[in-house]
């Protein structure tokens, strides 16, 4: 059975999400990313799954009411019991038909939990492409980065 290290979430964004002037507040969009690198990282180790840590958390344009906005989410490396997740973030007018544009993204590490409220191994990520390979390579960085000169 292939592993399912992909997912996307879209909802549309609507006014009680938004400020005064139709803009959507960011921790809306942080909700729903944070679902996504969940949801991805669930369907993966079929367990529960807490978010450890997110990175790199970037905003590039503004999301508006109305908009729909999609959140993909990958898992690019596992390790243990945790898993790193790539969320990317598009939008797009349903008002005007513009886009879709990107809006936002991050980096996110999540851990599997056992049934005990421990953290629960989860299987190594099987890569299959030249883009799987280069994305682990970043993450295994980023950890290392993470953990400083001592380890």
């Amino acid at each position: 059975m292939a592993q399912r290290t992909e997912l996307t979430l879209s909802q549309i964004m609507l006014p009680h999400q938004a400020n005064l002037g139709g803009h959507v507040h960011g921790g809306e969009i942080f909700k729903l990313m944070d679902m996504a690198g969940g949801a991805v990282c669930q369907q993966y180790a079929n367990t529960v799954i807490v978010t450890a840590r997110v990175d790199e958390m970037q905003f590039t344009a503004p999301v508006l009411v109305g908009d729909c906005v999609s959140c993909k989410a990958r898992i690019i490396c596992v390790g243990k019991t945790s898993m790193d997740v790539l969320i990317t973030v598009d939008a797009e007018s349903l008002k005007t038909g513009e886009g879709p544009r990107r809006v936002a993204s991050a980096l996110s590490t999540h851990v599997s939990i056992g049934g005990d409220g421990r953290p629960k191994k989860v299987e190594p990520l099987v890569l299959e492409s030249e883009e799987q390979r280069r994305l682990f390579a970043l993450a295994q960085e980023r950890r290392a980065e993470r953990r400083g000169p001592l380890g």
